[in-house]
């Protein structure tokens, strides 16, 4: 039996949150999710300190949480608003 922590045991990243046009860049935001499925990582951690959440609505907040769900796919675990 496993717990918790195990399940997230390896390499985990804290995600920026790309911005274009003073907008969330979704587009290169997929590309990110992207390199750190072929790099190997083994967990993203999005809108946490490092993905600007202070400055992000609640609304904002749900959407870059969801475009990474998306872009993962199952490959990769999400574990958003940490770090």
């Amino acid at each position: 039996m496993s717990t918790r922590s195990e399940n997230y045991a390896g390499l985990s990243v804290a995600m920026i949150t790309p911005f274009k046009n003073e907008q969330v860049d979704y587009n290169t935001l997929q590309q990110n999710v992207e390199s750190q499925v072929a790099a190997g990582t083994t967990c993203l951690c999005p809108v946490g300190t490092t993905g600007e959440s202070p400055t992000l609505s609640p609304t904002e907040h749900e959407k870059v949480i969801s475009a990474v769900v998306e872009a993962a796919a199952g490959r990769i675990k999400v574990m958003a608003g940490t770090g």
